[in-house]
Formats: C-alpha cells, sequence, structure tokens
C-alpha cells in the first residue's frame, strides 16, 4: 500500500511545475473562451436528449468505477503471477487516478461552477433502459446557467465543477499506460479511447463541454509525471 504514494507530494508539485503548469493555463484559457463565446451552451442544447445519451451515459458509471476496480485487478494479477512490472503498473495507475482526483476536486473547491441539467435525461436514460419505454425530455432551455460560476471555497462543493473529475482521472491512467508502455501501441490506443469515451459521455449528462477538455488537459499532465515517476522506480 505504501507504494501508493511512492513520491506523492513530488509528483504533485510536479504537475504544477514549468510546461505542466502551461497545460494548467490552457485549460483555464480555452475553457473561458468556450464559456464566454456561448460554445458550452450551444452544445449543452444540442446533444441533451440526443440518441448519444443511450450510447454515452454508461461512461459516468465505468468513469467512477474502472479507476478503482481495474489498479486492483492488475496488481491481483500482478501478485499471482510473480510480475514486478505489472504490479508497479498497478500502483501507477493507482496514483495516478489519486492525483487526478485531488488536483480536480481542489480546482472545484475553488470555482464551484453550477452543473448542466441532467436529471430528467437521467431519469429517461433508465426508464428506456430498465422499464423497456422512453419518456420525453423536457430541459428547460430559456436560461444560459453555462456561465455560472461560484467563486470562493467550497460554494459549490467538490463533485460539481471545474474540471471533470471522470475526465481527468480517465486521461490520467490512460496516459500513465502510454508512459509505462510506449512500445504497446494497442494498449495505448485502448486507453486513450476509453479515455475519451468517459470524457465525451460527461460532457452529455453531468458536466459542461468545456470541463471535459480541461479535464482531458489537467490528466495529460498528471499521467505524464506518474507515468514517468514510477518508470524510472521500475528501472531502477
Amino acid at each position: 500500500m505504501r507504494t501508493l504514494f511512492y513520491k506523492l507530494p513530488k509528483n504533485i508539485a510536479e504537475c504544477f511545475w514549468g510546461y505542466n503548469f502551461i497545460l494548467h493555463l490552457l485549460a483555464i484559457a480555452i475553457t473561458y473562451v468556450l464559456v464566454t463565446s456561448g460554445f458550452d451552451w450551444y452544445y449543452f442544447t444540442s446533444t441533451r436528449g440526443t440518441i448519444l445519451y443511450s450510447f454515452l451515459f454508461p461512461a459516468v458509471i465505468l468513469g467512477g468505477l474502472l479507476p478503482v476496480l481495474v489498479p486492483l485487478a492488475i496488481l491481483a494479477v500482478g501478485k499471482m503471477r510473480g510480475s514486478l512490472k505489472t504490479i508497479n503498473t498497478a500502483w501507477a495507475l493507482g496514483q495516478a487516478a489519486l492525483i487526478g482526483l485531488l488536483i480536480s476536486s481542489f480546482y472545484k473547491a475553488f470555482t464551484g461552477r453550477v452543473q448542466p441539467e441532467h436529471v430528467n435525461s437521467t431519469v429517461n436514460f433508465l426508464s428506456k433502459t430498465f422499464i423497456g419505454r422512453i419518456q420525453p425530455t423536457h430541459i428547460d432551455v430559456a436560461i444560459d446557467i453555462s456561465r455560472e460560476f461560484r467563486f470562493g471555497f467550497l460554494r459549490g462543493g467538490i463533485f460539481w465543477g471545474w474540471p471533470s473529475s471522470h475526465t481527468t482521472v480517465a486521461f490520467a491512467m490512460a496516459v500513465t499506460l502510454l508512459m509505462l508502455y510506449p512500445k504497446n501501441k494497442m494498449a495505448g490506443y485502448l486507453a486513450l479511447l476509453y479515455a475519451l469515451y468517459v470524457g465525451l459521455g460527461v460532457s452529455i449528462s453531468i458536466h459542461w463541454f468545456s470541463e471535459f477538455i480541461a479535464g482531458a488537459l489537467i490528466g495529460t499532465v498528471i499521467g505524464v509525471v506518474a507515468g514517468k515517476s514510477f518508470r524510472e522506480r521500475y528501472s531502477v
């Protein structure tokens, strides 16, 4: 368990150091453009209640469960096979997920962004899936709430807000895997495809589009740092 916290403070600090910090600024800048231009609201009104919802909504569930289950499964396999590389991979993915959650929660604690309306869409999806009938989705599009931020400390909690934790963690784990196995192109492509699926899934359900983009950028930074750190650990 101690390996999960391998160089944790240093790795967190590294995520904000040098060129990595520039990507944080880029995430903020892109968010500003997407919000002020009205694209966030346009994307929201164009994607809710569409056929994509049924395909992408499971990403919300997968993005919450897999960051816990996948490292544990890989760790179990590594223990059974006695593979130090596999065990190292499990801890690396675990730390990437942990850092992703910590950093995204830190930002959310201060941004307090109002979340998009998603309750009716979720009810309709579950009704269609488990009951077999479709109910009409109603979304009040009279008021643009995509620009609403409640800056301060814990004014909006740490569950909702900017950036998307689902996306941040997904990209952090995917890029970590790429860093650990640069020659395994197939594993890298599948990992990035999963991260993209999670990001798009939350962008049409519980998050704004800009929160998906910001999460992808910040998650990439975390993945590079965690992957490099655990790659060096294994080589030693």
